[in-house]
């Protein structure tokens, strides 16, 4: 039996491309991951754990991911201010499939170089 083709919505409700848009950048996945291995993280230890992310970059990256409610930012009313990141519960529930993702990559990675190798 043949099988149709996936026919995606050319606006910008369809859901994929929205989510897609959202984690598609080079910072999303890896702030999600991150986060999502520990119970809070602050700015900048979250900044040296990503290694080379700009500051403005993830500060961008942490707004997105808020907006879309997959992380929470906490302010504490101190002097100097604290404020600290975690995952939420809507974040936790993409870590599983943004995991998978990640063991696939491991896996195939080797593969892939190879393939680009011979594409050159």
């Amino acid at each position: 039996m043949k099988k149709e083709p996936i026919i995606f919505s050319r606006t910008e409700n369809c859901p994929i491309r929205t989510v897609l848009d959202r984690l598609g950048d080079k910072w999303s996945i890896l702030v999600i991951l991150t986060l999502g291995g520990v119970e809070k993280m602050r700015f900048n230890e979250l900044q040296k754990s990503i290694g080379d992310v700009s500051q403005r970059m993830l500060a961008v990256t942490l707004r997105t991911l808020e907006a879309d409610g997959l992380v929470k930012r906490t302010i504490y009313p101190e002097i100097p201010p604290r404020v600290e990141y975690n995952i939420t519960e809507r974040g936790l529930s993409l870590l599983p499939h943004i995991q998978g993702l990640t063991k696939w990559a491991d896996e195939n990675m080797p593969a892939i170089k190879r393939s680009r190798k011979k594409f050159v």
